[in-house]
């Protein structure tokens, strides 16, 4: 064999092996990227300033609930409830409702502002706030004030653990007239009977340690209630300020971006008493557009946080950009 034909048949030796192992390299990251993997995550959290306040949104979880207007528009016709979501490129037919509990560090207080579904919902895919507080850097035992808006079992479903407070070293804050409501013997044989009993069970036991507040009562300072009733009947919202800054809290004065705030006068199903919700909301929501103030609602788009203006018969939900980072 000539010199070049030597030349060749190694360079074709030398190649091989480097064809193959880039085949099996090719092969072994189409594995690892396969979408049948499993790909553990965290929930999504969300860290932002006020003022001097640091605020961390915890997604609890989310789940698509069908049949809008079921929820939404109760007093509307299913095809009305349908173009107004078609027209702000929604389905018709389905909605995502999300839970989007609170953690407000005042650099004296960790203060935690509802708690989720709880264990009783991790079946499902939710109850992942003490899941989002670590990934945070956060441990149970930081948080030194539980602020409940009101106690509806999303909001208190996250307060005992296998029986115990999940928060060992809070105090809590709630609205004295929720909580006379809920634990009064009148609910039983009511609509509200099975609220009353998650209430029984998870907020009485820590009624000894809970300061219990009406409108403009005081958190902490820099942190005040505010009545917000109908959802329920002693709902209540927060405001946060800060070195100018501010951040209102508003719950469940609207449960969702298009249905409630722009029509802010449709029924509610899980509103309590509807005509007092439709007031507190038009109240509530007219003080944040005209003095241009940012909130967070409980069951708007993760992360939660926007702004709203006024338009023809409600207000148009803006999501917050890069507002707090200068």
């Amino acid at each position: 064999m000539n010199r070049r034909m030597l030349l060749g048949g190694a360079g074709v030796a030398l190649a091989t092996p480097m064809i193959m192992t880039r085949a099996a390299s090719a092969q072994t990251a189409s594995a690892q990227t396969s979408m049948s993997i499993n790909h553990a995550m965290p929930p999504e959290t969300h860290r932002f300033n006020v003022g001097k306040f640091e605020v961390l949104v915890v997604k609890d979880g989310s789940r698509a609930s069908g049949a809008p207007q079921e929820t939404f528009g109760t007093n509307q016709s299913p095809e009305t409830v349908g173009a107004l979501l078609e027209a702000n490129f929604l389905p018709p037919d389905n909605f995502v409702n999300s839970f989007a509990p609170v953690l407000v560090n005042t650099g004296t207080d960790v203060i935690l502002f509802d708690t989720g579904m709880g264990e009783g919902g991790r079946a499902n895919g939710l109850g992942r706030l003490v899941e989002g507080l670590t990934a945070a850097g956060y441990k149970r035992e930081d948080v030194t004030v539980v602020v409940l808006t009101h106690m509806h079992g999303d909001h208190i479903g996250g307060l005992m653990e296998s029986g115990q407070p999940a928060f060992p070293n809070a105090r809590y804050v709630t609205g004295q007239a929720e909580y006379d409501f809920w634990v009064d013997p009148a609910r039983v044989g009511t609509p509200a009977e099975n609220g009353q009993k998650g209430v029984i069970a998870n907020v009485k036991p820590l009624a000894d340690k809970t300061t219990f507040i009406g409108d403009g009562g005081e958190v902490v300072s820099g942190v005040t209630g505010m009545a917000a009733f109908g959802h329920s009947p002693g709902h209540m919202i927060y405001r946060l300020e800060s070195e100018g800054r501010q951040l209102v809290l508003t719950a469940d004065t609207a449960n969702h971006f298009v249905l409630s705030l722009q029509r802010p006068d449709w029924e509610v199903r899980f509103d309590m008493d509807k005509a007092a919700a439709a007031a507190s909301r038009k109240k509530v929501f007219d003080m944040l557009a005209t003095d241009k103030l940012a909130f967070l609602g409980y069951h708007m788009p993760f992360p939660a946080v926007g702004f709203v203006e006024k338009i023809d018969q409600g207000y148009r939900f803006v999501p917050k950009a890069y507002q707090f980072d200068l």
